[in-house]
């Protein structure tokens, strides 16, 4: 069966309960990504937060889809972090774009050569990333940040999507827990046999995964961690630092 968009009453092509068909481009599998409508909490969610605003923002049109992706198709490192901000990525339509998460995590990427400037506000800002992909585990914004089971089940052939089309990842890092084990959960979806015993997330824990993926866990650079000091930029920095090294072969 397939879903309708409850805004605009457009069809979306992918089951709202079922596999995803693999994808052969990124440019395929980022359209099926913003038409998406598999979750009615979601969708209704991302709506109203797109038509009520938030003052600072009251002149944006804001995004309200589904936030694809977004960097280099030859990347080596792929980010996987937990999904869009209601006025972060559902805002500006790029992830990881206009909240305070973002500015962690483009200046790191800046500082190692991932990213071409530091900072990221909306998606004409001249942003370009260097063999790097980033992508949320659920591609909308949810209610107090926290996605329901059935919302990561039905989002998770993405990322499976991603890894299928992005043929030449080396190291993934994962901001934080959730992102961690459901990138896990995507390997298994993939095939992949995973080790025993299962890898633990941990900030700065390394896994040399046996496809050939090294898989490195950072705390999420969120306003609670960043602000009460949990996670700071050395601590950061600390992991990009690695995969640099990695993909660099040092």
């Amino acid at each position: 069966m397939l879903a309708a968009d409850q805004a605009t009453g457009k069809r979306n092509d992918v089951p709202v309960h079922g596999t995803l068909p693999r994808m052969k481009t990124l440019a395929v599998l980022n359209d099926t990504i913003t038409n998406c409508v598999a979750c009615p909490r979601l969708v209704t969610y991302r709506h109203k937060v797109a038509q009520t605003k938030r003052r600072q923002f009251k002149d944006w049109t804001y995004w309200g889809r589904p936030v694809p992706g977004f960097g280099d198709p030859q990347a080596r490192l792929f980010i996987v972090g937990l999904a869009p901000a209601a006025h972060g990525g559902n805002r500006t339509g790029r992830v990881f774009t206009g909240d305070r998460s973002g500015d962690w995590l483009y200046a790191a990427l800046h500082a190692f050569g991932f990213a071409n400037q530091p900072i990221s506000t909306h998606k004409d800002d001249g942003l370009r990333v260097i063999n790097c992909y980033i992508a949320p585990v659920v591609r909308c914004a949810p209610p107090d940040n926290k996605p329901l089971p059935n919302e990561f089940d039905a989002c998770r052939p993405y990322l499976v999507g991603e890894f299928q089309t992005l043929k030449r990842v080396q190291v993934v890092i994962a901001l934080g827990k959730i992102a961690f084990d459901h990138y896990l959960k995507a390997c298994r979806d993939l095939g992949h046999t995973i080790p025993v015993p299962v890898p633990k997330f941990g900030h700065e824990k390394v896994y040399r995964l046996p496809w050939g993926i090294t898989l490195i866990g950072s705390y999420h650079p969120s306003q609670r961690n960043t602000q009460t000091g949990f996670l700071t930029r050395p601590m950061f920095h600390s992991v990009f630092r690695k995969a640099r090294k990695i993909i660099d072969g040092e």
